[in-house]
This record gives C-alpha cells, structure tokens and sequence, in this order.
C-alpha cells in the first residue's frame, strides 16, 4: 500500500502547477496564430458579422462606411447585416457594341460596329454592292444590309439565254414562239412547209403561232 501515496503527492503538485509569463516562449504565439489562420491550406479571416465589413482584398471598413467590396464597381454601404450596394438603372449598352468596359459602376460602351457582315464579307456605312447579277444591296446606318432583287421582265421568246454577269435572260436572236416543233421570229408570216404559213401572235409569245394551211398547188403531169 506504500506505493500510492507518493503518486497521489505528485498528481496534487502537478495540478496545482501555475505557469508564470515569462515561462511562455513567443514562438508559441506565433504558432497558435498560424493554427488560427491556416487550416488544411484555407485562409480563415476574423467574423466581423455585425461589427464590420470586409472587402475581397481583406481590409475591414466600420459600420456605416461607404467602399468598394471589389466584387462590384458600385459603392456600398458597410451595415450590421452587412454590405449594401447602391444599384444605380444604367444605361443600355448598344447591341452593335463591340467593346464594353467595367471600370465605373455602370458598363460603359468604348465601341460601337460602323461596319455591316453579309456572307462572310463587311462592308462600311452606306456602301453599295452586289452580291450577286441581281442583288442591289447597301450598308445602312443601323450595321444592317438592305437588298432589292432585280425584277426581271418577262422575255418575249421561247429560247431566252442568260449572260455572264447579267441578271436577266435576253432574247438573243429577237422575240419569236413555236410553229410546231419549230421556232419562227415574231412579226412576220413565215412559210413552215408547202402548204402552210404561220404567224406568232402579237404580244402573245408564249402562244403557239397561228397557222393557215393553204391549198397546195402540185405540179400534175400529162398522160
């Protein structure tokens, strides 16, 4: 039984042990700050929920001091429930803007397209082109192209052709319709075979031409 005594004497000296300041090495403070601050490679900040606010880059701004937070080009307020940005009705950006910067509260519009994009190709302010024999187009103020699709007359023949960089077929030999199989020119009789005379109808091209079959005056031979 011995034995037990002198332990029970120095569990009683170790607890009432006290720790003087001088026997408190700094390192310690340093190392309890870092456990504080560093945790598994996260920065942990202060909770000023209430007592201030905290912008990205870390400061601290008191309750009722205006700041940029950095998340926002808007200032805000720092309150008890934390911060309040001003919301301000912006303008509208232009949708033709090409470049947009963020360095006030508002988004302000640097460049606006003074061009217009059609099939792949651009075109500046109140250019004119054709993109095609029979497209007439134009860049207008608002970047949008405008195009007018020639009307083409209807040719007066049954054999229209179309030239290179034309937009229209032309009726190269003239106006002329059908006789038959075969094409004769407008505003003259013209004699198809022995006994018959055709005509195309005037202004009536498409029409078949009109023919009269004469009687046929046939050469007879003597007995």
């Amino acid at each position: 039984m011995s034995p037990l005594f002198p332990t029970t004497c120095f569990l009683f000296l170790a607890l009432n042990t006290t720790v003087s300041p001088a026997s408190i090495d700094p390192k310690d403070y340093l190392a309890d700050e870092a456990e504080r601050t560093v945790n598994n490679d996260n920065v942990v900040f202060d909770d000023y929920r209430g007592k201030g606010c905290v912008d990205d880059s870390g400061f601290v701004y008191t309750l009722g001091e205006r700041f940029f937070p950095g998340h926002s080009n808007c200032p805000c307020m720092c309150t008890e429930d934390g911060p309040v940005c001003d919301q301000p009705e912006c303008p509208k950006i232009h949708p033709k803007c090409t470049k947009v910067e963020h360095n006030g509260c508002c988004p302000e519009c640097k460049e606006v397209k003074n061009f217009c994009e059609y099939r792949g190709k651009t075109y500046k302010i109140l250019e004119e082109f054709k993109p095609s024999p029979c497209e007439g187009c134009r860049c207008e103020p608002n970047n949008e192209v405008h195009c007018v699709v020639a009307d083409c007359a209807v040719p007066e023949c049954v054999n229209p052709i179309y030239e290179p960089e034309q937009c229209c077929p032309i009726c190269k030999n003239g106006p002329n319709c059908f006789a038959g199989t075969m094409i004769i020119p407008a505003g003259i009789e013209v004699k198809v075979d022995g006994c018959t005379i055709c005509r195309c109808h005037t202004g009536d091209w498409w029409k078949p031409a009109q023919c009269l079959r004469r009687e046929c005056l046939n050469s007879q031979t003597s007995p």
